[in-house]
C-alpha cells in the first residue's frame, strides 16, 4: 500500500501542469433573427406568379414571379415552411432550384439565412420598383424522393411549394395575381376564379397570398366533371380515360354526401366548393383540406372496382367536413400570421378527431360506404385502442405533436410509440360524447346539435373563426349540461383505458370473430397486407415481410420485429393462406406454430405459442331495442 502511494505522489510531481490544465469552454455565438416579424399592414403593390407546367416529361415547374418593392434596402423573401393542413414544417425547400433574382435587368445577389433556411436575404438596389424572381420547382420523379406531383397525364400544383413571399407582412395582406401555362389539351380545376385565358395560359383573379396557398390546382388530359349541388363540383382526373367510368349510382352517393353535410351544418362558408379527385397509380397520394376545395386521390380502379369494397371511401367526406372544422373554424393556436410561424397542435383531436368521426358518419349517412362497413371500421378502431400498449404511458394530447416529431416516418414499434392517434382515438371521444348527450337528453339531442351550433355559424363568412378548449366545452354545455371540461381533459391528458363506453350506450358490444368482415378484407386489399393485429400481433406485407409487430404480442415476445421475413410455416413455403390455416389448427392442436424466419443474413426457426386462432373485431348488437349508434349513422331527413 505504501509503495502505491509513493508512486502516485511521484506521478503528480512529474506532471504538475497536467493537474492544472482546464478544458476550453467556448461561448456560443448568439443567434440573430434577420427576418422581420410579420405586421398586420397591407403590402405595397401586387405580386404576380406565372408557372409554366408544360414539362410533364421531366416533372419540372418553371416559376416566374414579380415582387414590387417600395424602396432600396434589405429585404427577405420566404418559402412557406409551416404548411396548412400538414400541422408541421413540411415545406419542400429542397425542391427549389436555380433561383435567380434580377432588377432592372441586373442580377441581385441573394443569400440564404444560416439559421432559417427558408429565408433568402437580399439588398434592393436604388431606383428599383420590382424584383423579378425565377426558379424551378422539381417534382419528385420517384416515390422515394417525396410526393410525385406531376406525371405525363396529370399534375397537382400547390402554390405554397413554388411561391416566394416578402417577409414582414401578414400573408392575408399580400395580394397576388396567379397564372399557369398547361400542356395543350389539358383541363384545370381550382377554386380560384378565372380572369382570362390565352391559349394554354390561364390567369386568375387577384387573391391574397393566404387564399392562393389555400387554392391548389389539379389538371390533366383525362377529365370528367360532375355537379353535385348548385355550388359544389366534383372534378375527376385519371391516368386513363376508362378510369373515369363512374356509374350514376356512384355519383348519386357523392351528391348525397353534399346533401347530408349541409343538413348537418345548416350553412356553408364557400361561394363554390371544388372536390379535386385524382384516380391514379402514378401521382402521389393525397388527402388535404381547404376552405373552398380539397385535394384527394384514390387508386385507378376506384369507380371500376366500386363493388370490391369501401375501404378508404370516407376520404371525400373527411376533407369536405374540414371546410367547417379546420378551415373556417380552427384552433386558436393554429392561427399564424405567415408560414414561418409555428402552429400549436394541441386541439387536433377536435380539428382532425371530430372530422374523422364525421368522415365515417357522413359516409354512412350518404351511402358512400355501407353502414355495416362503417360499423366494421368503428369496431376495428375500438379494438385497436382497447389493446394499444402505448396508452399506458403516452396521453392522446401528446400525439398531436407527432406531425412535427415523426413526420409519418415508419416506426419499429408503432403500437408502443404511438403515432397521430388524435385522428382515430379522437373519433372515439366524439362517439362517446354523442352517446352521453343522447343519454342525458333521452335522445332529444345529439352531437349534431353541437356541430350545427358550433361550426354552422355565420353563413357565407369565408374568413377564419378560431376556437379554444373552453369554447368547445361551453358549446357542449349549451347542448347538454355536463362537466365537459373535466371529461375532455381526462380523455386527452390522462393515460389508461380508451373511451369505449359509447359501445354499451349505443346498444352494441365489441366482440371477435374468426372470419373477417367484407370491409376488413377490403382494407387489407387496399393496404396490400395481411392484418393479424388482433391475433398473433403482426401486419404482414408482400412476400411474408413483416411490416409491423405489436408491442408485447406473441411475435414480439419471440424477438421478432418489423423487417423480418417469414419464409416458411410448419415446414412449408410461406403464404398468407397457409399462415391463417396454421393459426386455426393451432387453436385446436395447442401445438406451437413453427416459423422459419430470415433476419438480414440470419435464419432461425421460431416456435409461436399462440392458440387463440384468428380474431377479427366486430360490433354485436345488444338486445332488440332502438340503438343510438344506429340513429347516429342514419341519414338526416
Amino acid at each position: 500500500m505504501r509503495k502505491s502511494v509513493l508512486l502516485l505522489a511521484a506521478a503528480l510531481i512529474a506532471f504538475p501542469a497536467a493537474a492544472q490544465v482546464r478544458n476550453t469552454e467556448p461561448q456560443p455565438i448568439p443567434i440573430v433573427n434577420r427576418t422581420p416579424p410579420a405586421r398586420d399592414i397591407p403590402y405595397p403593390g401586387m405580386l404576380t406568379i406565372d408557372v409554366d407546367a408544360t414539362d410533364t416529361a421531366r416533372a419540372i415547374y418553371r416559376v416566374k414571379q414579380t415582387i414590387p418593392v417600395s424602396g432600396a434596402g434589405p429585404m427577405t423573401l420566404l418559402l412557406p415552411e409551416w404548411l396548412p393542413g400538414n400541422h408541421a414544417p413540411r415545406g419542400p425547400i429542397h425542391q427549389l432550384a436555380g433561383l435567380r433574382i434580377t432588377a432592372n435587368g441586373r442580377p441581385v445577389q441573394w443569400r440564404r439565412d444560416n439559421v432559417d433556411v427558408f429565408a433568402f436575404h437580399l439588398d434592393v438596389p436604388s431606383g428599383v420598383s420590382a424584383l423579378n424572381v425565377q426558379f424551378e420547382h422539381l417534382s419528385p420523379t420517384q416515390g422515394a424522393q417525396g410526393r410525385i406531383t406531376m406525371t405525363p397525364e396529370m399534375l397537382n400544383l400547390q402554390w405554397e411549394k413554388m411561391a416566394l413571399y416578402p417577409a414582414g407582412y401578414f400573408v392575408r395582406n399580400i395580394k397576388i395575381t396567379p397564372s399557369v401555362t398547361l400542356p395543350a389539351g389539358w383541363t384545370a380545376a381550382t377554386s380560384l376564379d378565372v380572369a382570362n385565358r390565352a391559349g394554354n395560359r390561364i390567369t386568375y383573379r387577384p387573391v391574397s397570398f393566404e387564399t392562393l396557398v389555400d387554392s391548389p390546382m389539379f389538371a390533366g388530359v383525362h377529365y370528367r366533371k360532375e355537379t353535385l349541388a348548385p355550388d359544389v363540383n366534383l372534378h375527376i382526373f385519371a391516368d386513363r380515360p376508362e378510369d373515369l367510368a363512374a356509374k350514376p349510382e356512384h355519383i348519386a352517393a357523392h351528391r348525397r354526401l353534399v346533401e347530408q353535410t349541409l343538413k348537418l351544418y345548416g350553412a356553408d362558408h364557400y361561394d363554390e366548393y371544388e372536390f379535386l379527385l385524382a384516380l391514379t397509380d402514378k401521382l402521389g397520394g393525397i388527402g388535404l383540406e381547404h376552405l373552398r376545395s380539397s385535394e384527394n386521390s384514390h387508386p385507378r380502379n376506384h369507380f371500376t372496382a366500386w363493388e370490391d369494397g369501401s375501404a378508404g371511401r370516407d376520404l371525400l367526406a373527411h376533407e369536405f367536413n374540414h371546410s367547417w372544422d379546420g378551415k373556417y373554424r380552427r384552433p386558436a393556436g393554429m392561427i399564424a400570421p405567415d408560414y414561418s410561424t409555428p402552429t400549436r397542435n394541441d386541439l387536433l383531436w377536435v380539428y382532425e378527431g371530430m372530422t374523422q368521426f364525421y368522415g365515417n358518419v357522413l359516409s354512412a349517412r350518404s351511402g358512400m360506404m355501407p353502414v355495416e362497413d362503417v360499423k366494421s371500421e368503428l369496431a376495428r378502431t375500438a379494438a385497436y385502442y382497447d389493446i394499444l400498449p402505448g396508452r399506458s404511458w403516452r396521453p392522446l394530447i401528446d400525439t398531436t405533436y407527432d406531425p412535427i416529431i415523426n413526420a409519418r416516418r415508419p416506426q419499429p414499434y408503432g403500437t408502443y410509440q404511438r403515432s397521430e392517434d388524435y385522428y382515430s382515438e379522437g373519433m372515439l371521444i366524439w362517439l362517446d360524447v354523442d352517446s352521453i348527450i343522447r343519454e342525458r337528453t333521452n335522445g332529444r339531442r345529439s352531437i349534431d346539435d353541437f356541430a350545427r351550433a358550433f361550426f354552422g355559424v355565420n353563413p357565407d363568412d369565408q374568413g377564419i373563426n378560431p376556437y379554444t378548449f373552453q369554447d368547445v366545452a361551453q358549446g357542449l354545455n349549451a347542448v347538454a349540461p355536463y362537466d365537459w371540461s373535466s371529461y375532455l381533459t381526462q380523455r386527452v391528458e390522462q393515460t389508461g383505458k380508451a373511451p369505449l363506453d359509447w359501445l354499451k350506450r349505443g346498444g352494441y358490444r365489441l366482440t371477435y370473430s374468426d372470419t373477417p368482415s367484407a370491409y376488413f378484407k377490403s382494407r387489407e386489399k387496399d393496404r396490400g397486407v395481411l392484418d393479424l393485429t388482433y391475433s398473433m400481433g403482426a401486419v404482414i406485407g408482400k412476400g411474408g415481410v413483416i411490416s409491423g409487430v405489436s408491442w408485447d404480442s406473441p411475435l414480439f415476445n419471440q424477438g421478432i420485429h418489423s423487417g423480418v421475413t417469414i419464409l416458411a410455416v410448419n415446414g412449408r413455403e410461406y403464404s398468407d393462406d397457409l399462415l391463417k390455416s396454421a393459426l386455426r389448427e393451432a387453436k385446436t392442436s395447442r401445438q406451437p406454430i413453427q416459423l422459419l424466419i430470415k433476419e438480414a443474413e440470419t435464419y432461425r426457426t421460431v416456435p409461436l405459442s399462440y392458440f387463440e386462432g384468428l380474431r377479427y373485431p366486430t360490433l354485436e348488437k345488444i338486445g332488440t331495442g332502438p340503438s343510438s349508434l344506429d340513429a347516429l349513422l342514419a341519414p338526416r331527413p
